[in-house]
């Protein structure tokens, strides 16, 4: 299937909630999706800098918060 999607003419807003939507669509079958390996290398790094305090997280509304800025 080929979608054509004008993402040149798209705001940055736009493309979250484009991005919010192909994101839920996927959770909602989340065997079909498999994470190739190099996403737990990645996640157990991001893990072990979380634990040694040189890294922090913030609340999805926080981060989805900021990068709405981005798109104004």
């Amino acid at each position: 299937m080929s979608l054509d999607i004008q993402l040149d003419s798209m705001s940055v807003a736009e493309k979250v909630q484009l991005l919010e939507s192909v994101w839920q669509s996927l959770c909602g079958c989340p065997g079909d999706v498999q994470s190739p390996e190099w996403h737990r290398e990645v996640l157990e790094e991001r893990s072990r800098r979380l634990e040694d305090g040189r890294a922090t997280i913030s609340a999805w509304t926080d981060a989805k918060a900021r990068l709405m800025q981005l798109g104004r």
